[in-house]
């Protein structure tokens, strides 16, 4: 499924900016982004890439059990997570990691849980209210619901008051979209008017099974049928994703209600790095995907505004340090004590964490004796 009629679009392919009547209401948020904002749009989708393939070549050397690979996705997650305000939570799903990184969270923590060394924890208080990432598919849109049932509870919504007033954010692929938690979610998100967005971003492919086999109509048309107000976006337009996400947001935390977004893009790697995607999709659709990278398009507008080489080449230099700062700490990494897996079951201490900590600790001593 490639854009439709109805796919919002400011930034084409050819790196043009274009506005019709249908993005019209945007001018003005583009408009208001400042030359430093603009870079910074770019600055995070190129280094977080170069992070990303990194992360990737580390998977393959044998460093981590598994990567999870963003790459083609950039202009959705940083558009959208520019639109966010700082008192706003967001509930990732697993592919986040250049929201997650816009947001404060240091990427190597998804490359030590993807490692096998951590169950993926990180306090969201110290992550700019980044939660945390959900493997079981599609279960934080319900998270992400109840969390904004407690925004709506706790009168942080329609205050008129922008440093105070709450919006959750919450990010799925079209795989979940089939899942039961994902509808309910939408059920309770309209029925108590939660103060949330709903961000779906279309990569085309749930593992091996193409989106056309999931749903007959877009995507988007389903949490209309539940009276959630739905929009369809270029996903890989940063722009057009950084205005629409601002808009919804806007109304979620002016107490409108829940607002969905369905942000066409493409994943141009594998699901996982588990699976082989050129088993299951053709070289002419992913040729047609690389001619609208959401990277190469933005730099080609961003030229024509006149930023310089000098800019791309600070961008690039970035994205190689980051990249050799995270191979160095991935391989000097080392496993946890055996006893912090109890540590965060409960938020007070526990008699029975502390009886199995124990056992464990009597278990493994069993071998020294031995030895």
């Amino acid at each position: 499924m490639s854009y439709t009629a109805e796919t919002l679009q400011l930034l084409a392919p050819d790196g043009t900016l274009r506005y019709t009547d249908e993005t019209e209401r945007f001018r003005d948020r583009v408009d208001a982004l400042d030359e430093t904002t603009l870079r910074e749009f770019y600055r995070h989708m190129a280094v977080t890439r170069r992070f990303d393939m990194e992360a990737g070549n580390l998977q393959r050397q044998g460093q981590l059990a598994l990567w999870i690979p963003s790459i083609g996705q950039e202009a959705a997650q940083v558009g959208s997570g520019f639109a966010a305000r700082a008192q706003d939570h967001i509930f990732p799903a697993y592919r986040e990691h250049a929201v997650g990184r816009l947001r404060g969270l240091d990427l190597t923590r998804i490359i030590a849980m993807l490692r096998g060394l951590t169950h993926g924890g990180w306090n969201p208080a110290d992550t700019g209210n980044f939660h945390l990432y959900t493997l079981v598919i599609g279960s934080q849109a319900l998270h992400a619901t109840g969390y904004a049932m407690g925004v709506r509870f706790d009168g942080l919504v329609g205050t008129g008051d922008p440093e105070s007033d709450t919006a959750v954010l919450v990010y799925f692929g079209d795989g979940a979209t089939s899942q039961g938690d994902v509808n309910e979610a939408y059920v309770f998100a309209q029925s108590y008017q939660t103060p949330q967005v709903f961000f779906l971003q279309n990569n085309h492919w749930a593992i091996s099974v193409p989106v056309s086999v999931q749903s007959r109509t877009p995507l988007y048309r389903r949490p209309a049928g539940f009276g959630i107000p739905s929009v369809q976006i270029d996903g890989n337009d940063v722009l057009v994703s950084y205005a629409a996400t601002a808009e919804s947001l806007d109304a979620a935390r002016s107490g409108e209600g829940p607002r969905f977004i369905e942000a066409l893009t493409y994943r141009m790697g594998a699901h996982t790095t588990s699976d082989d995607p050129t088993k299951y999709r053709t070289n002419d659709e992913v040729a047609y995907w690389q001619e609208r990278d959401p990277i190469s398009r933005y730099e080609t507008f961003l030229k024509a505004r006149g930023v310089d080489a000098a800019f791309f080449e600070e961008v690039r230099q970035e994205g190689e340090d980051l990249a050799a700062d995270a191979r160095r700490q991935t391989l000097a990494m080392e496993p946890p004590p055996a006893d912090s897996m109890f540590r965060h079951v409960y938020s007070d201490e526990h008699p029975l964490m502390a009886e199995q900590a124990e056992w464990l600790a009597r278990y493994e001593a069993s071998f020294e004796e031995q030895a």
